[in-house]
């Protein structure tokens, strides 16, 4: 059964440092709700009730562009291997973009990624667990490098050409916020 917490313990924080991969949900007002899978070393625990994850370069940049309107953010966990568990985090959460202030502070926090986009900064509200007795058991081979490869190829300046032509609005058509400061 479902369990609520107001922060989160230490052992659900061994957990999250523990996972490869977690999904993250945002939604404006209007449009598509966009809910996203998120891999590699890109998301530390700060402390109990606050984290940040490293958002890379991708195809869209729907998260950027509801936290403009929206900053509700949620964060899902799941354990494939051994324990079942579901560990949902509510809260509410900014964009760091490369021209913000803290810039550099969040860059120091993970390993040096030209494809690095925007950075989220998590004010975790609500902590939920439950079972996950239907999930399946699955095992983890390794990281994929292929976005990696992709942004070392295109470099600083096609990057972000990149976003200026596939990242400046959302689906929807909402701006993303990424070339303004903070």
């Amino acid at each position: 059964m479902a369990e609520q917490f107001s922060q989160l313990s230490d052992g659900l924080i061994k957990f999250i440092e523990k996972q490869r991969v977690f999904f993250t949900g945002t939604a404006r007002a209007g449009g598509n709700v966009n809910v996203s899978p998120k891999g590699s070393d890109s998301l530390r625990v700060i402390n109990q009730n606050q984290l940040i994850w490293q958002n890379l370069t991708g195809s869209g940049n729907e998260t950027a562009a509801h936290l403009l309107e929206n900053n509700r953010m949620t964060l899902m966990f799941c354990s494939f291997e051994k324990k079942p568990l579901i560990l949902r985090l509510y809260g509410s959460a900014s964009a760091i973009h490369p021209n913000d202030n803290g810039w550099a502070d969040c860059l120091a926090l993970f390993a040096d990624n030209i494809g690095t986009r925007q950075f989220y900064l998590m004010d975790i509200e609500l902590v939920q667990t439950s079972c996950g007795f239907a999930l399946p058991f699955m095992d983890f081979v390794s990281h994929r490098n292929t976005l990696d490869i992709w942004a070392e190829k295109k470099g600083e300046e096609g990057i972000r050409k990149y976003w200026e032509e596939n990242n400046r609005l959302s689906i929807d058509g909402f701006e993303t916020g990424i070339f303004e400061s903070k």
